[in-house]
């Protein structure tokens, strides 16, 4: 005899079978529930046999809890099932705390694989890289590990300590970490400092719920110290929630400019984001600065500011992180995690598997490993190519002798500052410098803008 759940459970997928046949009103769509109906007869059958013949008792909640879990796996590598515990962890993360090791990880290929390591964490202070491949944690092989339980192998008490072997590219052989667990408190964001004169800078860590609001506060701030430009660092930003990157978008683009875009199965449920008012920093100009560890969020402002001509991106292509999941909340407080849709830019552009191609390629170089007489000649470069060849082309008959010799002294400062900053944060800053030129020269010449005066 059935249990008494097995025949509430058949007599509810039957219901909701039925109703999904007469809701979609095509041949097709009511084809396939009749086939659904009888792989649900299968499932009853196993799990009948399981709860009855299997050698020990099972609750019946442990078994659907596994069912509903490999559903999840045969679908994409970010849609999954979430008990109770999980869901509110989740929860608590949007909020900005909680504890594990601090880096956002996904599946690519069916490899349990690192989208960025988040900055300030354990993770990231022991050498994490965007693109890991985890193929054990805890000298447990990874392969047949949900994306639930390699999360919940990650976190632990703050101060144990936890193994996670790695491979990479570029790599002769696995690496190992082994990583101390903390409380991860996540800050929006990390930095926010001008770093030359007119030109500000800020590091975007994660999308969360104040991030737009503190992000407005940071930039105000970074304009009263008199930042005419902005560099806006979203490397290692795994990205967060949809609401706050557009928000954050909304407040560089005109009224009613796309942000981005969402198509799922069914094409009346396309829904579009964009720009809800004027732009706080219209006057701004912008560099975004992106690497691969760049996600979601992170790639759909970037997207939406290249697209729309508002910013330059610098750096290497993003991660691709490019599908919209749904968290629906189940009866028990559980929750599926379901991807429901795809991102897509202004320009049409599917981020999935693909992400956001710079305009500017730069990989990143670290600052220490730069000798001071190579970085004083970089700086020299940079100067004549930005500086005085947009001068001499924009205004041929004004005098654009050079600038005096520095210094001895001068050139170890300079060679010094430059060294604080990575190369693509200098590209970003020479871009600046650049369209500062422009605007402090005038983009008419005095001449042509008399005879536009005079008609």
């Amino acid at each position: 005899m059935r249990p008494k759940f097995l025949i509430g459970l058949i007599t509810a997928i039957t219901a909701i079978t039925f109703i999904f046949a007469v809701r979609a009103g095509t041949e097709d769509i009511i084809d396939n529930s009749k086939d659904l109906f009888r792989q649900v007869q299968l499932f009853a059958d196993s799990i009948t046999l399981i709860s009855t013949d299997y050698v020990e008792p099972v609750k019946a909640k442990d078994l659907v809890y596994g069912a509903i879990k490999g559903m999840m796996n045969t679908l994409d590598g970010y849609s999954q099932f979430l008990d109770p515990e999980s869901f509110k962890e989740i929860t608590e993360e949007t909020k900005g705390e909680f504890g594990g090791l601090g880096m956002e990880i996904g599946m690519r290929d069916d490899v349990l694989t690192v989208i960025a390591p988040i900055e300030d964490t354990p993770a990231f202070a022991a050498g994490i890289q965007a693109g890991d491949k985890i193929v054990k944690i805890d000298d447990k092989i990874t392969r047949d590990m949900t994306l639930d339980d390699a999360v919940k192998k990650m976190r632990g008490e703050p101060g144990s300590k936890v193994k996670i072997t790695v491979i990479r590219e570029g790599a002769d052989e696995m690496l190992d970490f082994t990583i101390t667990r903390a409380i991860i408190k996540l800050k929006s964001i990390k930095d926010a400092k001008v770093i030359e004169d007119g030109i500000g800078y800020v590091k975007l860590v994660e999308f969360q719920e104040r991030t737009a609001k503190d992000l407005k506060a940071n930039i105000k701030k970074l304009k009263g110290q008199g930042a005419k430009g902005l560099i806006l660092d979203v490397r290692n930003n795994p990205g967060g929630l949809l609401d706050a990157a557009a928000e954050v978008a909304d407040q560089f683009l005109k009224k009613g400019e796309m942000i981005v875009y969402t198509e799922g199965r069914d094409p009346k449920k396309r829904m579009e984001f964009r720009a809800k008012k004027e732009p706080d920093f219209i006057d701004m100009d912008l560099v975004v600065i992106v690497n691969k560890g760049s996600a979601s969020a992170a790639e759909i402002v970037a997207g939406a500011l290249k697209d729309n001509k508002r910013a330059l991106v610098v750096g290497v292509p993003t991660f691709g992180k490019g599908s919209v999941q749904t968290v629906i909340p189940l009866q028990d407080k559980s929750a599926l995690r379901l991807t429901t849709a795809a991102y897509f830019t202004p320009s049409g552009k599917n981020l999935m598997d693909k992400g956001i191609e710079p305009d500017i390629y730069v990989e990143r170089e670290k600052p220490q490993e730069m000798p001071e007489e190579e970085a004083k000649k970089k700086k020299d470069e940079q100067k004549s190519r930005i500086f005085e060849k947009l001068k001499r082309k924009i205004f041929p008959e004004r005098e654009t002798a050079g600038e005096e010799p520095l210094s001895e002294k001068e050139e170890k400062e300079e060679a010094k500052e430059l060294r604080e900053y990575d190369e693509q944060v200098r590209t970003a800053v020479n871009i600046l410098k650049g369209v500062q030129v422009f605007k402090d020269y005038g983009t008419v010449h005095p001449v042509e803008k008399e005879n536009v005066q005079g008609g």
